[in-house]
């Protein structure tokens, strides 16, 4: 696992979610505000988690919501003109998150020089968005075809808002993932964005394959970060930053600040 200390220079690293507003093509978006300001938004939220002194951040089009699982171009050229306009004021790690798709989280990673991406990239699923169903080995392909191979894979293996087809236990899930597809790194999420990660279910990954980094991957706020990081050997956070804990707001530099506080006082 040293190449987490590798990238993000500390152990336990917090990965900040920088939420985009809604892009083109999505229903969210504001075409009278135009990408500028989805631009400017990012800007003023990167600005505020690197203040507050966080590890890394991770791009994502959060407000793509109906998430697809095979997103349309538009997207993914919409997230590569935020991250590019932004480039020379990234002083942190970064990575990507194209909601559901991991062939474009790769693509963009390429394209904008991220370290990590983010993904669902393994299982069967019910979920919101419809049956769900992935290829790793496309995926895996995909990325060396496109020369991603340094690009270190986060595989979300309790993905929000959807359920495995088959009963399967998460100590099953995690260890037959970790055979099959040798993955850089496994996050263990709650129900949807913002929603704690069991702790309980964190320790039964993190036990079922020790020499794996497992991350927290949602609900991980001030109030239970200690817990968290006691088991997980890192944590990917975004709601908690947000003004008033509430998803769809601004990113607040004190909330960010007394956050990392924290984190560093636990790490010692």
């Amino acid at each position: 696992m040293e190449w987490i200390k590798d990238i993000f220079y500390t152990y336990k690293p917090v990965i900040a979610m920088c939420h985009l507003r809604a892009l083109p093509g999505d229903p969210g978006y504001d075409a009278q505000k135009g990408m500028e300001w989805v631009v400017n938004q990012a800007r003023a939220d990167l600005k505020a988690l690197q203040e507050g002194g966080v590890d890394a951040v991770m791009f994502s089009n959060e407000a793509s919501l109906p998430y697809l699982t095979k997103v349309d171009p538009i997207t993914t050229i919409s997230m590569t003109r935020v991250i590019a306009e932004l480039f020379d004021e990234i002083k942190v790690p970064y990575g990507v998150n194209v909601l559901w798709d991991p062939e474009a989280s790769i693509d963009l990673a390429v394209a904008t020089g991220a370290q990590f991406v983010r993904e669902i990239f393994t299982g069967v699923y019910a979920s919101d968005y419809g049956m769900w169903n992935t290829n790793t080995g496309r995926f895996i392909r995909h990325q060396h075809a496109v020369h991603g191979q340094n690009v270190k894979l986060f595989f979300n293996i309790v993905p929000e808002s959807a359920v495995y087809m088959a009963e399967r236990s998460v100590v099953d899930v995690a260890r037959s993932t970790v055979f099959n597809t040798n993955p850089d790194a496994l996050c263990v999420s709650g129900l949807t964005a913002g929603v704690e990660t069991s702790s309980d279910t964190l320790k039964l990954v993190k036990d079922a394959v020790p020499d794996t980094p497992v991350f927290a991957n949602t609900g991980v706020r001030l109030s239970n970060i200690e817990q968290q990081l006691a088991i997980a050997d890192g944590a990917i956070t975004g709601t908690t930053f947000k003004r008033d804990g509430y998803i769809w707001n601004e990113v607040d530099v004190n909330r960010v600040r007394a956050f990392m506080d924290k984190v560093k006082e636990v790490r010692g």
